[in-house]
């Protein structure tokens, strides 16, 4: 190895990598929150459908299951966007605490 690679090589190794500092920005820690919430009800109300029988004559086969797990997806946000749980506001608050920690 030549001797300006092997300094360049020890320096790199000496210098620490410095972590980017996130500042705390409230509305995107909300955003991906409540984004977190809708998620986590439309896996809640998703199991919660699998049980009902649908309708022979009218419902079942492939298309109501494509159709259904988008409704309850649609569910999930209007829940989330009417207040949801408080699932989003303790994550929030968690996400702005852990970027407060990076400073």
């Amino acid at each position: 190895m030549s001797p300006d690679l092997d300094t360049a090589m020890t320096a790199a190794r000496a210098t620490p990598v410095q972590a980017p500092h996130a500042t705390p920005d409230p509305a995107k820690a909300k955003a991906a929150a409540s984004e977190f919430e809708s998620v986590f009800l439309s896996q809640f109300l998703g199991s919660m459908f699998e049980g009902i029988s649908t309708d022979p004559p009218f419902g079942g086969g492939q298309g109501e299951a494509i159709f259904r797990s988008l409704m309850i997806d649609e569910y999930a946000k209007q829940m989330t966007a009417q207040g949801g749980i408080g699932l989003a506001d303790s994550v929030t608050r968690q996400l702005l605490k852990g970027q407060e920690k990076l400073q």
